[in-house]
């Protein structure tokens, strides 16, 4: 049976190592936040089944922290805080989160808690959802997975990544409207600068053509993208 990964992302020194230490006792492989800027790819390199998330950090709070997570992974969020305010667990909530643990607290109580939202996500009590595959011809999208199969390689993506080429093969050969692309990838459009669609895009096209993609995102002026199969692809 797998090892449940945790993520800890809490600023306070001692109370990051007494999670962490109770935690390995009951067999968790368990990572602690090192660099607060850097939670992205602290997420990324570890891929944690459940991440605590504590709300006062250094340079951005857990909540903008949990909006940034939410982008790439649906995976528990439980926030620890010695906030106890009502609208502390509203935002929480509101935010992506899944639980609100308030300090100080009872180490069976967290256990308990974590338990019971690996349960619900990864046990027993988990959805039994039908992996969905969107084919275009020889290429292969496997959303749930985030994995792009072609010319016998497993190609791995990031969310966003993931969002822009289902989008793009599901609509082959029709062309996908920048309005519908930023509808899908964030959740206020009115916060998206302009350029930040493009960037998204470029790193997609990257993507294909370091793994030999001869297919091709092209962009129709005005109107969006849409994705031109390579005839050795089709």
């Amino acid at each position: 049976m797998e090892q449940h990964r945790i993520l800890i992302i809490e600023d306070d020194r001692k109370i990051a190592s007494l999670l962490a230490e109770t935690l390995r006792k009951y067999h968790y492989d368990v990572k602690t936040a090192d660099d607060f800027d850097r939670i992205l790819e602290a997420e990324a390199e570890f891929s944690p089944h459940l991440i605590l998330l504590d709300i006062n950090l250094p340079s951005y709070d857990g909540y903008y922290w949990c909006r940034q997570l939410r982008q790439r992974t649906t995976v528990p969020i439980l926030f620890i805080s010695a906030r106890s305010g009502e609208m502390d667990q509203v935002f929480a909530l509101e935010n992506g989160g899944d639980d609100f643990i308030t300090k100080p607290f009872n180490y069976e109580i967290v256990l308990a808690k974590i338990r019971s939202h690996l349960r619900r996500s990864f046990g027993e009590y988990a959805p039994k959802m039908e992996e969905r595959t969107i084919r275009l011809g020889r290429l292969e999208l496997y959303p749930e997975r985030m994995e792009l199969h072609a010319h016998g390689e497993e190609i791995p993506l990031q969310k966003k990544e993931c969002v822009i080429l289902e989008l793009l093969l599901s609509e082959s050969p029709k062309v996908v409207s920048r309005e519908r692309f930023l509808e899908e990838l964030w959740d206020d459009q009115a916060f998206v600068d302009e350029n930040t669609l493009n960037v998204n895009m470029t790193r997609v096209r990257k993507k294909l053509a370091d793994y030999g993609i001869q297919s091709q995102i092209e962009t129709v002026r005005g109107a969006g993208y849409r994705f031109i199969a390579a005839p050795e692809e089709a």
